[in-house]
């Protein structure tokens, strides 16, 4: 198994920390809060209402930032044939799109609508899971996601206004954002099993140029051109280069937290990332909430931990019954082959 970014050789315990999917999806809860955060300050501060742009930024850091690292012998790129270069092309497709309908759906819905609808993705994600991956969920996992799902419709509870058009776009967009969670998790622990940094690599330089595409098709292109010509200041270019360097380490932690837990597990901490967005915003803008809105926010909170709860429990449980399986054939074997073995007798 090649090594995780970022991870020490010369330390056994720093390696087995690095391992842990629950290190990985804390720092994704820190960088993800942490670029929401700022992405609001710079919109703020600089008035610098160009999503598609800041969009190109975060992919043309992180194109650059995994090529400079795999120039340092970070990591090493798989081969891949033809159709495993498509697969990379239509994964960056989709993960162009995926953004392109939640900014329009965004324009045509409210807030708080919108983010009732995206925090049904857990329930999307399980659906293609069990569907095309044949995956199965126990009872305790299907009921510790009702209570994040309702925590977040309370906690954005507020004028559910929109229309038709926007009702379509942005149930699509919540379907496509469980689509590109299942896939990214498939091409790291499926049979291309790619290095987070890898897919990075591959994914980066084609969404930056479809992003630039979507951009002039808008017209936001012709915008930011004269918005340089007339606001440009050097704390600017300094905020959104900062801004882009975070987007490049969250997504190489969101690529290696996706890998090391689940598709499920990483729309799930989406949405309690979602209602800790909310209360930073409330501590820092000082914004106010209703009791309703409270309430909702707990509930999600308590509804994270007790998946989480839920998940390790049922990972350990995993682990114990195939190391017990190896035992009993006196020999050391994979998950796949657990599998095959199985399916043999």
């Amino acid at each position: 198994m090649s090594s995780l970014p970022f991870t020490s050789r010369s330390s056994q315990s720093s390696n087995g920390l690095m391992e842990s999917g629950m290190v990985w999806l804390c720092l994704y809860f820190v960088l993800n809060l942490a670029l929401t955060l700022y992405n609001k300050i710079i919109l703020s501060l600089f008035q610098f209402p160009f999503p598609w742009t800041l969009t190109a930024i975060h992919t043309l850091c992180g194109a650059i930032g995994s090529y400079l690292l795999w120039h340092w012998g970070i990591f090493t790129p798989a081969k891949l044939g033809e159709r495993e270069n498509m697969v990379m092309l239509m994964f960056s497709v989709l993960y162009t799109i995926n953004i392109a309908i939640s900014n329009v759906s965004l324009n045509l819905v409210t807030v708080p609508f919108h983010q009732v609808v995206r925090a049904m993705t857990p329930v999307f994600t399980i659906i293609l899971s069990i569907s095309f991956l044949q995956k199965k969920y126990s009872g305790m996992t299907y009921l510790s996601l009702l209570p994040v799902v309702a925590g977040v419709a309370f906690a954005t509870f507020g004028d559910y206004d929109y229309t038709a058009m926007g009702f379509f776009l942005t149930v699509l967009g919540t379907v496509l954002a469980a689509v590109k969670t299942v896939v990214t998790n498939r091409v790291q622990v499926g049979r291309l099993k790619l290095h987070p940094l890898d897919l990075l690599l591959r994914m980066s330089p084609l969404a930056f140029l479809q992003t630039l595409v979507y951009s002039y098709v808008t017209g936001e292109m012709a915008q930011v051109q004269a918005f340089v010509s007339t606001s440009f200041s050097w704390s600017l270019f300094f905020a959104l280069v900062a801004n882009g360097i975070i987007a490049f380490f969250l997504n190489v932690v969101s690529f290696t937290a996706n890998k090391k837990t689940s598709a499920l597990t990483m729309t799930v901490a989406g949405n309690v990332k979602q209602v800790l967005s909310i209360i930073l915003a409330v501590i820092i803008f000082k914004l106010n909430i209703t009791l309703t809105n409270a309430a909702g926010i707990m509930l999600t909170l308590i509804g994270g931990v007790w998946y989480t709860n839920v998940e390790m429990a049922e990972r350990a449980k995993r682990e114990k019954s195939s190391l017990s399986n190896d035992s009993l054939l006196g020999t050391s074997v994979s998950p796949d082959e657990m599998v095959s073995i199985k399916t043999q007798r």
